[in-house]
């Protein structure tokens, strides 16, 4: 196989491995509230936006840390150490336990941290900056089939359901845990690439100093990955891009957890109200993979830049934040288990509602294929670092708004995500026209995004 065949390969692979793992952890957040609402009735004491916010806030903080890991261990290593962490999480719902649900929430947060970090590093060694605008649309669009196969499940085991029974929930944890563990065990059957010899080292001295070279180069890559973390986080790109990366957090944990609640808690929709929580994440998900498949596999045939695809993202966001605030009952995010008979500035439409996943997915696909083209193309050279900062941002905005979702009403969720994302937009805008620029200077054809 000749490299660029071995690069792409590793790029699918790693898009199919994510997309099992993620298949089985997305579902598990569109469901957890709606899950355990009906458990709160028994020995089980626990909140699935408590336990969202503990792993985006565990997350962020341990993204301090994770370039050093990733670089002691490795990234193929580290994805499979992180995939075990993930179906341990997804497994805990087979038994619910309150200590045991929240102390995984602790260790997934650790875990994710390095996943996404190693991710961005493999992402970045398998591709150029010719090849990473389509190298991110691929990884991204084979990731967010994640979001049509388990909740296309869901959506059919549920289908006329008003309460989710014991038999149910074990049935479809169990499920959701052994194809996590599938998109584990396929991390292995990544090709590793040659390694590059850090300045000053030669076969010679390798050959002297063996294992106790070996470990002291990780050990000096791990610090060194660290400083290179903190130095890139107050560069001016990285602080602008922050902003966007920020608005990406906040419409995160919207989708991923709070828009399914509300789906689930309108009891105008009938005996369909927890079905649609599943056919709401396959809309999204379409969103998510037409946004990949336009906007990173025919990225060579755009000539203007990742700007216009942002634009779009923005656009279909407001769109859709415009829809759900006539569509969906205010207090829809904090229902009690018996749900709201609330009415919004029109009657609920299930068509209105799914038509809102599908562009909170598309939206969301135009800014995070353009964020990972972006990252890729300005820190080439520290991939590592640069993505464990943009998950730190992400993730933190992710905790704080999966926190303030236990008691703020949707209204006040949505004008946050409308000011984010305004200013978020603008930001991005000024890092694109300075690599556009950068691009210029090196006599380079500003043709992919």
């Amino acid at each position: 196989m000749s490299p660029e065949g071995k690069k792409l390969f590793n790029i699918i692979i790693l898009g199919v491995s994510f997309m099992f793992i993620f298949t089985a952890f997305q579902s598990c957040g569109n469901i957890a509230q709606t899950v355990i609402t009906n458990l709160n009735n028994t020995d089980f004491h626990g909140s699935g936006y408590t336990s969202m916010s503990i792993i985006y806030g565990v997350l962020s903080a341990s993204n301090l840390i994770s370039p050093s890991l990733v670089a002691i261990v490795g990234p193929q290593f580290s994805m499979v150490i992180s995939g075990v962490f993930y179906s341990l999480y997804i497994a805990v719902f087979i038994q619910p336990a309150t200590w045991a649900f929240y102390t995984a929430s602790v260790l997934i947060g650790m875990a994710a941290a390095v996943l996404w970090t190693a991710q961005g590093n493999c992402l970045t060694e398998n591709s150029d900056e010719n090849t990473i605008g389509r190298n991110s649309g691929i990884f991204w669009a084979l990731l967010q089939f994640s979001l049509i196969f388990g909740n296309l499940y869901i959506y059919l085991a549920w289908q006329g359901k008003t309460h989710i029974s014991e038999s149910d929930r074990r049935t479809v944890f169990i499920a959701l845990t052994v194809i996590s563990l599938v998109g584990t065990v396929l991390f292995f059957l990544i090709r590793k690439q040659e390694d590059t010899k850090a300045p000053g080292d030669d076969d010679s001295t390798n050959e002297i100093l063996g294992e106790s070279s070996s470990a002291r180069n990780k050990m000096m890559r791990a610090v060194a990955a660290f400083k290179k973390s903190i130095t890139l986080s107050f560069t001016k790109e990285m602080l602008l891009l922050s902003v966007t990366t920020a608005y990406t957090g906040l419409v995160l944990t919207f989708f991923s957890g709070v828009y399914g609640t509300c789906i689930g808690a309108v009891n105008r929709f009938g005996s369909e109200e927890k079905s649609l929580i599943g056919l709401s994440g396959i809309f999204i998900g379409v969103g998510e993979i037409l946004g990949g498949g336009i906007f990173g596999l025919l990225s060579k045939r755009s000539r203007s830049g990742r700007n216009p695809v942002v634009m779009l993202g923005i656009l279909v966001h407001f769109i859709a934040f415009y829809l759900i605030f006539f569509n969906m009952p205010n207090d829809a995010p904090i229902a009690p288990m018996e749900g709201t008979d609330q009415v919004a500035y029109m009657i609920p439409s299930k068509e209105v509602a799914m038509l809102c996943s599908f562009l909170l997915g598309l939206g969301d696909s135009c800014f995070n294929t353009q964020l990972l083209s972006i990252l890729g193309f300005l820190y080439s050279e520290d991939s590592a670092p640069a993505f464990a900062i943009f998950k730190f941002v992400q993730s933190i905005c992710a905790a704080v708004a999966y926190f303030y979702s236990n008691y703020f009403l949707l209204q006040w969720q949505l004008l946050i995500m409308v000011l984010v994302g305004f200013f978020g937009t603008i930001t991005f805008f000024t890092v694109e026209w300075g690599a556009a620029a950068a691009l210029a200077a090196r006599g380079s054809d500003y043709s992919s995004i």
